[in-house]
């Protein structure tokens, strides 16, 4: 009875000195968070939801709902506040910028690297390695550039021309398909079947492997929707990885990473022992990113998870885009049938009745170009990257003290915005007219400057000889009663899947 005594007493003081301990770094944290709402607060922004949390709550909220966009929040933020907004998350400052001159400055400069935060949360995605230090993602300059560099003769031009046999050869299988659902008189749904052939080009043209996903079943399809979708919930709910309901989710996403990494390391492996063994290999992305290790005398195991980085990231953007491109463009034609008759017209007139669509007919498809930059102005599929701000600036005469992130190319919210385009809801492929004036950093759905999208004339290019060879042959319903809404799987994508019907155009 004694001992317990004493080491009660002994407890006692200890546990006080703890509490006050804790009380002190409580006190020391609100001090801090008090420091940095006194330095920013000057921005405009919408009322914090908590001393502590800031805006937290408001984004976990719209994190769990599925039927809201948090890209149509930050309309809303913009059009209240102005071209820069401030939103707080625990001691950490974001800033939403949308005026014209801060983005031209912001991604037209190296000096401003991406998101840290943000790297780290695509880096490892549930403990797995996702994303890794690939040319997307990776923060070092130098680093990036000596990836690009190497990777640009895989996306030159006269490389590009050399995959239009490839691209019609693809898009012809497409074809067949929808022939056989045109016979068989069934809604199909156009986002599955352009998601196929997307990923049979880019498995054809980047990593010479045949796929055939409109014929095969795979598990390629499902592994990237689950690895996008568990990017954007672990990316946006810090709490996510935590919940127990989750567990079978996390499951897939990390089993859909090592499908990924493993596949990649696969194909990996078979060029680089075709190359050892003199073999004539293609000039195409996965020769590129074995160039890109650099295999001279050692190679590391970073080297090694660099080049399965670079896999993943190709194989997903080269693919994932352009086929919620092609389905929300299918989509609004449906909605639209003027705009849908006039582009018949153009196709009609440039590609009469012949089978494939050549390099030469692509710059006379006019019509066509405006109809899918519209799409991308309504349906930014890659909406939103983020940029570190390490020293002060000046954004619309409000002054940005350095060390916050700017959610800076947003072309979903600037794109929608009526000071920059009239009756932004509105398809109008008028807007991309060649006389009309063009948009002044407001439309960058393939992002601006060093760190631009490498794969945009390849994506264009695939995209007019699907959507080319479509309209040239067949005629396209929407099935009614479907929804218009928009799904944010990190890249934004048609929620209904665009139901159709489809009917042949001309009888043979």
């Amino acid at each position: 009875m004694a001992v317990v005594s004493v080491l009660v007493g002994w407890l006692t003081p200890v546990f006080y000195f703890l509490l006050l301990l804790l009380f002190t770094a409580f006190l020391g944290c609100c001090a801090y968070m008090k420091y940095v709402h006194m330095k920013y607060d000057h921005i405009p922004g919408p009322p914090r939801d908590s001393f502590v949390f800031g805006h937290f709550s408001t984004f976990m909220k719209l994190a769990r709902d599925d039927n809201k966009l948090i890209h149509d929040k930050c309309i809303e933020w913009s059009e209240k506040y102005g071209p820069v907004y401030k939103l707080n998350f625990i001691h950490t400052v974001v800033i939403g910028v949308t005026c014209p001159h801060a983005t031209k400055e912001i991604l037209m400069s190296p000096k401003y690297t991406k998101d840290k935060n943000f790297h780290k949360s695509i880096f490892n995605l549930f403990g797995e390695r996702f994303l890794g230090n690939g040319l997307v993602t990776v923060i070092d300059h130098d680093l990036w550039y000596k990836q690009r560099r190497i990777m640009d003769p895989a996306f030159s031009s006269l490389y590009l021309r050399g995959l239009m046999g490839t691209f019609n050869e693809r898009a012809e299988k497409l074809m067949d398909k929808l022939s056989e659902e045109a016979d068989n008189q069934t809604e199909v749904s156009m986002l599955k079947l352009v998601n196929c052939v997307t990923m049979d080009i880019i498995g054809k043209v980047a990593f010479g492997v045949e796929l055939d996903l409109l014929n095969k079943s795979s598990p390629f399809p499902r592994a990237i929707e689950a690895v996008l979708l568990g990017l954007i919930k672990h990316a946006r709910n810090l709490f996510f990885e935590y919940n127990p309901k989750n567990r079978a989710f996390i499951k897939e996403v990390r089993e859909a990473c090592r499908l990924l990494r493993t596949t990649g390391a696969q194909w990996i492996n078979e060029r680089k022992k075709a190359i050892e063994n003199g073999e004539n290999v293609p000039k195409d992305i996965l020769t590129q990113i074995i160039k890109s290790a650099g295999q001279e005398e050692s190679m590391t195991k970073e080297d090694e998870e660099v080049m399965i980085d670079n896999f993943v990231t190709f194989f997903i953007a080269g693919q994932e885009t352009t086929a919620n491109q092609l389905s929300f463009c299918i989509m609004e034609l449906g909605r639209h049938p003027d705009v849908l008759e006039k582009l018949r017209q153009e196709i009609d007139e440039v590609l009469g009745m012949k089978k494939d669509v050549n390099y030469n007919d692509l710059g006379n498809l006019t019509y066509l170009s405006q109809v899918l930059k519209e799409t991308l102005r309504l349906y930014a599929t890659a909406p939103a990257t983020t940029r570190d701000i390490p020293e002060d600036i000046m954004i619309d005469g409000i002054h940005i003290p350095g060390g916050v992130t700017a959610i800076v190319a947003n072309s979903y919210v600037s794109s929608r915005m009526e000071k920059f385009f009239k009756d932004p809801l509105k398809f109008d492929p008028e807007r991309f007219h060649p006389d009309a004036p063009k948009p002044y950093y407001c439309y960058y759905p393939f992002s601006l400057g060093p760190r631009s999208c490498l794969g945009l004339n390849f994506a264009q290019m695939e995209a007019k000889v699907v959507m080319a060879k479509l309209i040239q042959r067949f005629d396209f319903t929407l099935v009614p009663g479907q929804s218009f809404d928009i799904v944010d799987t990190f890249t934004l994508r048609p929620k209904s899947g665009v139901l159709c019907t489809i009917k042949h155009r001309h009888s043979d």
